[in-house]
């Protein structure tokens, strides 16, 4: 019999808690509430989000299908300062914290790919602050989507790759006004470097994206 890969491993044990089902906008986990468990995400996806002096929703982080959360808590006790919310319809298993931090502590192979995946989340929210900090809106606005496509972009037979998200979303995500998105995405859409239409933004060519964006710095 074949060895359990790390995600198998984890899907196998939080297939043994409760599976929940909660609406697309659904607050999991309110800033400054303790979480009462640690969710594993059977299908769909969850925001990570803060709210700004200005009242709109910042973006931190997006988790997929596979993700249990949150883990610096369940970790290290730090109160928690984020909302937690369904981006889509979500099924999700409850864990005891408790539970969780055993297993991790038995199966080093789960704690590997956890700080795997961490690291590669860090890589980009570097990336992000090195573009909020010296590049343009429209960089920012490009390094999103360039992130938006290595995670849930689908990419068809001729290399373009479609993104279902709104404006609305990437503003949330670049920290820019949704009319700044606006604006800006005309440019890039300009460049030819991406299409858009009602239901997604398509884009191009991914490498002639990121060679646009090292031009912008």
């Amino acid at each position: 019999m074949a060895e359990q890969s790390a995600s198998e491993k984890v899907a196998a044990f939080f297939s043994n808690y409760p599976l929940r089902t909660y609406p697309e906008g659904q607050i999991l986990i309110h800033a400054g509430d303790q979480p009462q468990a640690i969710l594993y995400i059977a299908s769909g996806k969850v925001r990570q989000y803060d709210i700004s002096y200005r009242g709109d929703d910042v973006v931190v982080n997006i988790f997929k299908e596979g993700a249990f959360l949150p883990m610096l808590w369940a970790m290290t006790e730090a109160e928690n300062r984020y909302f937690f919310a369904a981006e889509t319809e979500l099924q999700v298993h409850m864990a005891p914290k408790d539970d969780v931090v055993a297993f991790m502590h038995e199966n080093p192979d789960v704690v590997y790919d956890l700080l795997t995946r961490l690291y590669r989340g860090l890589d980009g929210l570097l990336g992000r602050l090195s573009h909020l900090m010296a590049g343009s809106a429209k960089s920012r606005l490009m390094y999103e989507l360039l992130i938006e496509s290595r995670r849930f972009g689908k990419r068809a037979d001729d290399g373009t790759v479609s993104l279902s998200i709104t404006e609305a979303d990437l503003a949330a995500r670049a920290g820019l006004s949704r009319e700044t998105v606006s604006r800006e995405l005309q440019k890039i859409r300009r460049d030819g470097l991406v299409s858009i239409d009602r239901a997604s933004i398509v884009i191009a060519s991914v490498e002639g994206l990121e060679q646009k964006l090292g031009t912008e710095l």
